[in-house]
């Protein structure tokens, strides 16, 4: 372990988040879901921008970013992108420019993470009804050329933060836990949109928490092509830190029956966030985490998932996503208006 430690300590990083973040018990939504123990492991409190798993990234992402000398940040994701809201954060309090592309449905009103983007006085550039990868992809090199003709200097972090540089963020996180749980025999459950938190979580496992099993919950792709993209960060991680257990040593085990569209809420995940809610005062968003207590509430529900084995559940926030979905989580609120008279 220490030389792990110690190959994680060269890649340079720039602190931007709180940590330790609490690995914080949650017996009753275990027993409501069915398993001897779980501990959900505060991601959600990183503290940057609202907090969230993106922050682990970025530390990695803008020590590249400072130590190159760039003076401009170009990312891109989904109209409630966390990372395009944490990345406008980091920027501001580093001192550089913003540039965001954004694609989704039209609006008429900013609201959750869009309009924090705003609050942060992020440029953004959206294309409406596009959220094709590909299609911001393009967006953002065009933007970068245009930006380098005017004599800046930018960087683009690729949607979601995912890459191998960034994934190192959740080896340490791995790291972090193994501190907090011990090396013991554990259940690791870890939301997959991007790939880049679940391949830090799997190497960081590897390296930290040989006996711990890392399951991945998809909100946004075939479990495949999940397999395919999280395989080619690990190669990436293991160049930087120049360790080689071979991709094929490590499992990649993800399901991707927990949700029907990105960024649509589904009724299972609307029952999670309300039993996490009632249950234990922690607050999941429809996106993300939602399905993901979802997806481990189903594994359990058919036997994939061994409930005598203790469960960590990763929150990787999306707090401000919660404000983008009034009108179907307010439907449950309980209010009663008494008109007093004077």
């Amino acid at each position: 372990m220490h030389t792990a430690i110690s190959m994680l300590s060269r890649i340079p990083k720039i602190s931007l988040a709180h940590l330790p973040t609490p690995l914080e018990e949650a017996p009753r939504m275990a027993e409501k879901i069915g398993v001897s123990k779980l501990y959900i492991k505060r991601d959600d409190l990183t503290g940057l921008a609202c907090g969230g798993n993106k922050a682990r990234k970025l530390e990695y992402d803008f020590g590249e970013i400072v130590n190159g000398g760039y003076d401009v940040v170009i990312t891109a994701g989904g109209i409630q992108s966390n990372h395009a809201r944490m990345t406008a954060a980091a920027c501001r309090k580093l001192g550089l420019d913003i540039k965001l592309v954004l694609g989704g449905p039209d609006f008429t009103l900013l609201k959750g993470n869009l309009l924090l983007d705003g609050l942060f006085g992020a440029e953004i550039r959206y294309l409406i009804d596009d959220d094709a990868n590909d299609s911001l992809t393009v967006a953002m090199k065009k933007w970068a050329v245009e930006l380098s003709a005017r004599g800046r200097k930018p960087y683009i972090i690729p949607i979601g933060g995912s890459t191998g540089l960034g994934a190192l963020g959740y080896v340490q996180a791995m790291q972090e836990i193994a501190e907090q749980f011990g090396n013991g025999n554990v259940q690791i459950i870890v939301g997959v949109g991007s790939c880049g938190t679940f391949a830090g979580s799997l190497l960081g496992t590897k390296m930290f928490m040989p006996q711990s099993r890392v399951i991945g919950i998809s909100v946004s792709r075939t479990a495949p092509a999940i397999a395919v993209r999280t395989g080619e960060l690990i190669r990436e991680e293991e160049e930087l830190l120049q360790y080689h257990s071979g991709v094929n040593a490590i499992a990649i085990e993800c399901y991707d029956e927990y949700f029907t569209e990105y960024g649509v809420m589904t009724q299972a995940g609307k029952q999670a966030i309300d039993d996490c809610a009632l249950l234990e005062g922690i607050l999941l968003d429809p996106i993300y985490t939602g399905k993901v207590m979802a997806g481990l509430t189903g594994l359990v529900q058919t036997k994939r998932i061994d409930p005598a084995v203790p469960v960590i559940f990763i929150h990787t926030g999306g707090t401000p996503i919660i404000f983008s979905f009034e009108e179907d989580l307010g439907k449950s609120v309980n209010i009663t208006k008494i008109k007093t008279g004077l």
